[in-house]
């Protein structure tokens, strides 16, 4: 009788053991077919059967139940800018619902206009929840591009104050030839915080980090950034996460604390990643934010286009992800997910007082146990109640799931 109880009690440790581990099989699912040029997927908080896919084309798709509506949210390809050639970084780039957005219907676009500029917008829906009215756009904000590139465009409302952030690049062209990253007068190379729900067309946070100060602009909150692909909060702690592009060598990822982000100087064009750029050597890091997590760029697309092994080379460009706050996948809880947009590859880790632990490359896991992956790996994004999605830029939305 004892020998029984012992054995029946291994066999459901055994069997427990084998639930938990085929629930930690993790891989993507494909939830969408969407049209190519895919850049964002969001949900406006309350939501649950809808995502929102931004298309660099100037449209806002809507996924409904694992279906493309053929009609798109919203399509403003007639004021967005239309060079959109292999490799452009220009187009519609950003979107954001705001907090209230079932009550007053608001959501936020940036794009780069056919002036090249900059334009961060508010739309309203109408009164069919499928479409949204173009024609009801409000201008809050422009900014004259030097460059095509390097535009920034990801919008975020910030999970604990309301306050919605910008992110811009710093105007593009090589190394920042203005050093407009460094120059607290310029809006480029930063990340901004304003407050939409109040002025006009905004107002500008009593408690930014350099307001009243001469030659400074009030506006934003962070800086020193060369293209930040995407950032994000962690809607738990409000830690914020930035994917910064690099330039030549290093792509790079910033995690802090909303306190310690708060006039942060992540260094660019000083820095590259933990490197001096300019000058090459003994440049002066006083007062920089370091990344907590840097790779080299050795990549491209055209290699990788042609067959390049992706063993060969870790990426070309960071696209900044997510901390993980769902429910499907516990065992991610609190471990941050970012990719690379060229060779596909996604990774994890979480932050142990300040430095990156459990560090994992988890495309082999994703390509053991799902049908297939992105490819081109544009963003990645969260729904209403936390769950993960990853985008890729051919067309196609996926969802983090557990293989069970």
């Amino acid at each position: 009788m004892k020998t029984c109880t012992i054995y029946k009690m291994i066999f459901i440790l055994l069997l427990s053991l084998n639930i938990m581990l085929k629930a930690n099989d993790l891989a993507v699912m494909k939830v969408a077919d969407v049209p190519a040029k895919a850049l964002y997927v969001t949900q406006p908080k309350g939501e649950v059967d809808r995502l929102f896919v931004l298309n660099q084309k100037g449209m806002v798709y809507i996924v409904k139940n694992g279906l493309t509506l053929e009609t798109p949210f919203i399509n403003i390809s007639d004021r967005v800018h239309g060079s959109l050639t292999p490799g452009s970084e220009e187009g519609l780039l950003g979107l954001a619902f705001h907090p209230d957005y079932t009550k007053n219907g608001y959501f936020y676009l940036n794009y780069v206009n056919k002036n090249d500029s900059s334009i961060v917008s508010r739309f309203s829906v109408t009164n069919n929840p499928n479409i949204a009215d173009k024609d009801t756009e409000k201008i809050i904000l422009g900014l004259p591009q030097p460059y095509g590139n390097h535009n920034g465009g990801h919008l975020a409302f910030g999970p604990m104050d309301g306050m919605l952030y910008i992110g811009f690049g710093d105007g593009g062209k090589w190394g920042d030839p203005y050093n407009n990253a460094q120059d607290l007068n310029s809006l480029l190379g930063a990340i901004l915080r304003i407050n939409v729900d109040r002025g006009n067309p905004y107002s500008i946070p009593n408690d930014n980090p350099f307001v009243n100060e001469r030659s400074k602009r009030a506006e934003i909150f962070c800086y020193g950034l060369r293209n930040p692909w995407r950032f994000s909060f962690d809607r738990k702690t409000n830690d914020l996460l930035i994917g910064d592009v690099g330039q030549d060598l290093w792509e790079e990822v910033n995690w802090l604390s909303w306190e310690e982000s708060f006039g942060a100087n992540f260094g660019w064009r000083i820095m590259e990643g933990n490197h001096c750029y300019n000058p090459e050597d003994f440049c002066d890091t006083t007062g920089l934010i370091m990344p907590v997590f840097e790779y080299p760029n050795n990549a491209s697309y055209l290699k990788i286009l042609i067959g390049m092994d992706e063993r060969e080379a870790t990426g070309c460009s960071v696209t900044g992800g997510y901390v993980y706050r769902g429910a499907e996948n516990p065992h991610l809880w609190g471990t941050y997910i970012f990719g690379d947009y060229c060779t596909g590859r996604i990774w994890s880790f979480t932050l142990n007082n300040g430095k990156p632990v459990k560090f994992r490359n988890l495309r082999p896991e994703l390509k053991k146990h799902s049908k297939d992956v992105p490819l081109f790996i544009s963003s990645f994004g969260e729904d209403s109640s936390g769950e993960l999605y990853v985008v890729d830029y051919l067309g196609a939305i996926y969802k983090f799931v557990s293989n069970q």
